[in-house]
């Protein structure tokens, strides 16, 4: 995205997970709407790749790891100093694991859970009294596979409808209070966390015979709808999932 879609100019937005993927695809289509963008996640060298070649003034990489609740604290505080508010957060910052469910210890289990599940909650509670008093909303970065079940994704698929039901319930909390909260969900996108995945020829024919669209997502697919949803076109829009799958959620399961 290059052209300016919607007017974030003087907004200022904290995404996490920015240095790599959907992540990075979200972070680059604020910038080019005008947005003033934080970025976080545990490897700087990836944030700043993010951010090269961005206006130095409106963009700012902050080291944190969001399973640490002090951590996210820090960053948020960090964030507020230098750009003075806070209007839209992205949760975006995810881990994965695939396997059969006994042979998934509990490192796995404390990884996804920490990540997935405690990282969104250091978010929302640290960011929704900001939020709150700018008026601002919170877009998830959830799944098709918080909707329902999936071969070998038990530990992931739980975490992402932890999530995904966290934004409808927070939603019906922080309505009168002016903030939204909606979520978007991915299937199978092609980033470094599906690297492995996307480079199994076998496994990508399967995936995308589930695809009404036929290819596998993009991360630039599902930052238009990030921006979509934090606009203020969405203004009556909350406690929403919005599929960003090419039309894997319209089938039945059943084989192409």
């Amino acid at each position: 995205m290059t052209a300016n879609t919607y007017a974030f100019a003087g907004k200022t937005v904290f995404i996490t997970g920015g240095g790599s993927g959907i992540g990075r695809a979200i972070a680059k289509a604020f910038l080019a709407n005008g947005a003033n963008v934080a970025i976080g996640g545990r490897r700087r060298e990836r944030l700043l790749e993010t951010l090269a070649g961005e206006p130095a003034d409106r963009t700012l990489a902050v080291e944190v790891d969001v399973s640490d609740g002090a951590a996210v604290d820090a960053a948020v505080s960090k964030v507020i100093e230098r750009f003075g508010q806070l209007d839209v957060v992205v949760s975006n910052a995810a881990a994965y694991a695939h396997g059969d469910f006994v042979d998934l210890g509990g490192s796995e289990w404390e990884t996804i859970r920490s990540t997935n599940i405690d990282g969104f909650v250091h978010i929302a509670r640290r960011t929704l009294p900001e939020l709150e008093r700018t008026g601002g909303n919170l877009v998830a970065v959830g799944s098709v596979s918080g909707f329902r079940g999936d071969w070998g994704q038990a530990l992931y698929n739980a975490s992402k409808a932890a999530v995904m039901n966290f934004i409808q319930s927070l939603a019906l909390d922080y309505g009168e209070r002016g903030v939204r909260l909606n979520a978007v969900a991915p299937a199978a996108t092609r980033t470094e966390m599906t690297e492995a995945f996307s480079q199994d020829e076998a496994a990508v024919a399967a995936a995308t015979n589930r695809v009404a669209l036929g290819r596998l997502g993009e991360p630039i697919d599902v930052a238009p709808a990030v921006l979509f949803l934090a606009s203020d076109d969405a203004r009556y829009i909350t406690g929403a999932w919005l599929p960003v799958d090419g039309g894997t959620s319209a089938s039945t399961g059943q084989a192409h």
